[in-house]
């Protein structure tokens, strides 16, 4: 009986931080779906680029600090912070804060959907068969493509491709590896947008985010797609060859 109840402490434990995190993210899409936006920004310009010339680093850890939250609890706003990345630090340094901070902010809702949901439902698709079992096998053997191709496609949110490859048991290296990897052409767009809007503010404009349907933009991003689908391709061709 005590043994019992000592799995179910654990296991209510172990669904606390993903529990905490859906909690916050529902609550953050209807408080702060007005706030973290580009009137937001432009407001308050002045006063964010003082705080930025006086206390630099501390600049840079309060934007590190609140994009990872923004990542980890799926909070609007994310592509206004990219933006302001570029805005505050320019290119360089801006893209390499945006995407430290969303990698980290991907690996931590990882582990904690691995550990609230990810273990057990693993454990039942490696012990399932048919059809979902294929599948499960399919993805691992394709790991790295396979999640490439989640940064990389345009239309995959990043909130799902942070939380199924949680869910189905792939591998933390290989999953952090391909997020730091695969958000950086986007990464450098929204930076790239970003490092513009003083000028865009300036004449009393909104972000024009058509740059990202630009035929030098978006090709690129389809040809990285073309690449990592590639090796599945190649591998579906052989296959087939070999029934």
């Amino acid at each position: 009986m005590a043994e019992t109840t000592d799995n179910s402490g654990r296991s209510s434990t172990r669904h606390l931080p993903l529990i905490v995190i859906l909690c916050v993210a529902v609550i953050g899409a209807f408080t702060l779906r007005d706030f973290l936006s580009f009137e937001t920004l432009r407001d308050n310009r002045e006063a964010l680029l003082a705080y930025r010339d006086a206390h630099f680093l501390g600049m840079v850890v309060a934007f590190v600090g609140a994009y990872i939250l923004i990542v980890i609890f799926s909070l609007p706003g994310a592509a206004v912070f990219s933006m302001a990345g570029g805005f505050l630090f320019g290119l360089a340094l801006g893209t390499v804060l945006n995407i430290t901070s969303a990698t980290i902010g991907a690996a931590i809702i990882f582990l904690a959907a691995r550990a609230g949901l990810g273990e057990s439902m693993s454990a039942r698709l490696e012990a399932s068969e048919g059809t979902i079992k294929k599948l499960k096998t399919a993805l691992h053997e394709n790991e790295i493509p396979v999640l490439f191709l989640l940064r990389l496609v345009p239309v995959v949110p990043f909130f799902a491709a942070n939380l199924v490859p949680a869910l189905v048991g792939v591998s933390f290296r290989n999953y952090l590896l391909t997020t730091a990897i695969g958000i950086i052409p986007g990464g450098i767009v929204f930076t790239w947008i970003g490092v513009g809007l003083g000028e865009v503010f300036d004449r009393g404009g909104t972000p024009d985010l058509s740059l990202l349907r630009e035929p030098y933009v978006i090709g690129p991003i389809i040809g990285l797609c073309i690449l990592a689908a590639l090796p599945l391709v190649i591998r579906a061709v052989r296959g087939r060859k070999e029934i």
